[in-house]
């Protein structure tokens, strides 16, 4: 088997990153701004966050068996 190039295992690292850090506080932020609205403190910003970190774990999960040939 060939050895992937460096640069492609760096975008790949950078984009599993991405989408650990991003999906939590992405749902964190939106979880916030709707409490906020609706005045339901800490409720919508768990949920965010918890949504956010399922979602950033099925989209890293997805990106690695595409990457392997897993899919």
């Amino acid at each position: 088997m060939k050895p992937k190039p460096p640069f492609q295992a760096m975008a790949l690292t950078s984009a599993i990153a991405s989408q650990l850090a991003g999906g939590p506080l992405a749902g964190a932020f939106l979880g916030k701004w709707i409490d906020g609205r609706f005045s339901t403190e800490p409720t919508f910003l768990i949920l965010g966050l918890l949504l956010g970190l399922g979602a950033g774990t099925y989209g890293t999960i997805h990106l690695v068996r595409t990457y392997t040939g897993d899919d």
